[in-house]
């Protein structure tokens, strides 16, 4: 079984307690304050397997806790660190916190470990509060508590060439053929129920991976059938091969499917449908030279002013298919584009520790800027990648659901005023 996406809960260790005791040795009746520091909670680790291919382990195991810290002893002896847990997992997996659906990691590109969720830090024993009119301290301090989060992981495929297409127009066969991928293949209606992945190999050095994306049905932009399981495994491929029945076996019309399918890609995630693409006219084996002449033309005259080439095919017998992946590596190498890895989106180091920490907003009259700052504040741009469109975005949203917006324009800031955050300038504008 093939699984895509998972729910699974993580809970980092919780820090143990500082210990309170006094020394007790003979002849030291009076002795002082020996209590050891708690041990720092275990870490939650994501960390990218290449033998895996599918999230299909996290159906059976959901719950998944790193070692608390144990709490320090007499005599001064800290308490053991509590174990890390790593979980290991396919490369492609983007991981998204369960609420919000925001993006915290991408095990994808050099994404190959990542620290979810740190542990607490240990309370310090009561040796740590002696002073001149406290030499016997009795308490301690307790360990910081553990770090929860509930989330959603999808697995998108990684690929440089992705087929697309109706089911049932050839692309398992297409995929047999080129690469070393060994699909189930046959005249079914319905649709491979899993993305295959193979690689084409020039014998040269060169190669690309290719997949076969799942077929796709009108309505899967909406989530019919199988939709958004099966779409967003193409949102990482850099080129479309889309494969058609260009000999129209089942009645269906070349054209048509080439603008449903488009249709669905552009409908899921704008943009989608312009990404590089090229046509593959399958079933040629089967047609005359009059019908393969006159859908060609209609094809190429349709399509390749977009500058989409159109290839007659055969994947059964094997004709065009070497043309046609020469082109298509020809336009990965022009493309040149590096690969789609998804942005950060959610801190949980920061949604955790620092949602609470004060901040101020103030006008600052010899500057003529308004000035915001605070350990919020701090944080919040160390963690953010302000450069990238999406981090420019998470960066807004964060001034507003914080209320630090609606502050300025309590202070009466106008469009074009200068705001200033820890030595970062800003323009506002509403």
């Amino acid at each position: 079984m093939f699984a895509d996406r998972a729910k699974i809960y993580v809970r980092s260790g919780k820090g143990g307690d500082g210990h309170v005791s006094f020394r007790r040795e003979k002849y030291v009746p009076d002795g002082g304050p020996d209590g050891g520091d708690g041990g720092r909670g275990g870490d939650v680790i994501f960390e990218v397997d290449e033998g895996l291919n599918t999230l299909i382990d996290f159906r059976h195991t959901r719950k998944y806790a790193a070692g608390d810290g144990e709490e320090g002893g007499k005599k001064n002896c800290r308490g053991k660190d509590g174990a890390d847990i790593v979980i290991k997992m396919p490369k492609g997996t983007v991981v998204r916190e369960e609420t919000s659906g925001r993006v915290i990691v991408d095990m994808s590109g050099d994404n190959l470990r990542y620290t979810v969720l740190t542990g607490g830090r240990g309370g310090c024993g009561n040796q740590h509060y002696a002073t001149s009119t406290m030499q016997a301290p009795k308490y301690a301090q307790p360990g910081q508590p553990a770090k929860e989060l509930s989330l959603i992981l999808e697995l998108k495929v990684i690929a440089d060439v992705g087929l697309i297409g109706f089911p049932n127009v050839g692309k398992s066969t297409f995929l047999s053929r080129t690469t070393n991928a060994r699909p189930k293949i046959a005249n079914y209606h319905f649709t491979t129920l899993s993305p295959n992945l193979g690689v084409v190999d020039f014998g040269d050095g060169s190669s690309f991976v290719l997949a076969d994306i799942p077929g796709l049905i009108e309505g899967a932009s909406e989530g019919i059938g199988l939709g958004h399981q099966f779409l967003r495994h193409i949102e990482r491929t850099k080129l479309f091969i889309h494969v058609i029945d260009a000999a129209g076996t089942e009645g269906r019309d070349p054209l048509a499917d080439i603008d449903a399918i488009n249709a669905e890609l552009e409908a899921y995630q704008a943009g989608l449908s312009s990404r590089l693409q090229i046509i593959a006219a399958n079933k040629t084996d089967v047609m005359d030279s009059e019908a393969l002449e006159d859908i060609m033309q209609k094809l190429q005259k349709r399509f390749e002013p977009q500058g989409i080439k159109v290839f007659p095919i055969s994947a059964v017998t094997g004709k065009g298919i070497k043309e046609l992946l020469s082109y298509a590596y020809q336009c990965l190498k022009e493309a040149n584009e590096a690969p789609v890895v998804f942005e950060q989106e959610y801190f949980p180091e920061f949604e955790n520790d620092y949602a609470n920490e004060p901040y101020t907003v103030s006008f600052d009259e010899k500057e003529q800027a308004y000035i915001v700052e605070g350990p919020r504040i701090e944080k919040m741009l160390g963690y953010t990648n302000l450069d990238s469109e999406k981090g420019f975005r998470f960066f807004q949203e964060f001034l507003k659901k914080n209320g630090i917006l609606k502050e300025l324009e309590e202070l009466g800031i106008q469009d074009g005023d200068t705001v200033r955050m820890y030595g970062l300038a800003f323009d506002y504008y509403k």
